[in-house]
Formats: C-alpha cells, structure tokens, sequence
C-alpha cells in the first residue's frame, strides 16, 4: 500500500518514460483496454450498469470508462489512498472510489456487470491471486463479466519495458497459460485469453490485422476474460 502511496505523484511520468519504444501514449494503452471491454459487452449481449475498476490507481481507465459506458456507475477500488486522491480529480461525475486492505474485497462493494483489472496482478503476491479471483467472480451479477489485462511475459519489449520501470521494481510478470488456470482454480469455467498489441506506434496501420493475430502469444499484453 505504502509503495503506491510513494509513487502516485511520479507514476504517469514513469509509465511515459517506460513505453517510449512503444511509440504510444499511456492514454493510448488505457483506451484500447476499454475499447475491448465495450466490443467484448456488445458480443456478451451485457447491458453494463455498474463497473469495477479493480486496483484503479491513478484513474488512468476513468475517463475512456465514461466515454464507453457513459450511463454506468463506476467504483474506483485500490490500495493506495494517494493514488485515489489523484483519481478523484480527474473529476469523474458520479464515480464512487474505495480503499482496500489487499486481500479482502469490502462487503458492501455490491455486484456489478462489468469487473476491469489492468496490469494489477503482475504487483498482488501470487498467494493471494486466486482469493481475490475467487471474491471478484463472486461480486459479478448474473451474465456478467470479468476483465483482465496483464503484461506478457513472453514478449521482449514487454519485459524491457517492466525492467526499466521503478513502480515494476518489485512485479512478477503472469504468463497467460498460468493466469488462465488461477482463473479456472477461482472457480471460473472457461476463461478466454486474447493476445494485444502486436504493433508498436510507427506500425499503426498494420493493427488492423490484429484481430487475426489474439491467439498469437507474443503481443505485449494480453486479457483474460470469463463469467
């Protein structure tokens, strides 16, 4: 809790400085995850109302939140009072922003519609992740579903860019195939994974075959998503 605290303020400026190669913008990396979540409800048939933005830190995910899903309420929840501080004023109408101890989900969060993690795991000690899969399976209504991005290990301008971020000094990066059957041990049946972000910034015409590409393993980051 405490480390987030301490690198709040710093944080966006170390995720710039970490992509760089990338060609992108750390908006970029958060719009494309909700754009996901938006394409991923409509395919569902889900009608999102509430959402979870599940370790939400600084907010970097609230605004495309309120640009896709402009009628849903949305709970900013994190470990890290000072990174909510920061959230908040991103100024967000109507979102709710909570604390947490890390292992525990608060018991009166409620139930939601749609469960957004981005490259939380990677920082929450292993023991702890089938718990909380466990409690966020259990806070999703019926015919909802739960979203989760995380770095790929596997790809090597990836782990270059998690090796060159002080907020990273301590991450443990999550192969698919491994978050895949954390998920499945939560009690999830059939967790998909797609693969993203194949592209960097200079190549950006080329992303439109990526939708070919999701079950390639060696896009930078890659979702898991499950009801």
């Amino acid at each position: 809790m405490a480390e987030f605290d301490t690198v709040a303020e710093s944080y966006t400026d170390q995720h710039a400085r970490s992509i760089r190669l990338s060609g992108e913008s750390v908006d970029y990396f958060a719009r494309y995850k909700i754009e996901d979540a938006r394409r991923l409800a409509k395919k569902r048939g889900v009608q999102v109302r509430r959402i979870l933005d599940f370790g939400s830190g600084i907010g970097n995910s609230l605004q495309p939140m309120r640009q896709q899903f402009p009628d849903a309420e949305i709970t900013c929840l994190d470990v890290s009072e000072q990174s909510l501080d920061l959230c908040r004023s991103k100024g967000a109408e109507g979102a709710d922003f909570r604390t947490y101890d890390g292992i525990t989900l608060p018991p009166d969060l409620g139930a939601f519609d749609l469960i957004f993690t981005a490259c939380v795991f990677h920082h929450i000690p292993e023991d702890a992740h089938v718990s909380l899969l466990r409690q966020l399976r259990e806070r999703l209504r019926p015919g909802g579903f739960f979203m989760l991005f995380e770095h790929n290990p596997w790809n090597p301008m990836t782990r270059h860019a998690v090796n060159n971020c002080p907020f990273d000094e301590n991450a443990v990066l999550i192969s698919a195939p491994e978050m895949q059957r954390r998920f499945k041990a939560a009690g999830f049946a059939d967790p998909q994974v797609n693969f993203r972000v194949f592209f960097p910034g200079p190549l950006a015409a080329l992303r439109k075959f990526e939708p070919a590409l999701v079950r390639v393993p060696i896009g930078a980051q890659y979702f898991v998503a499950a009801a």
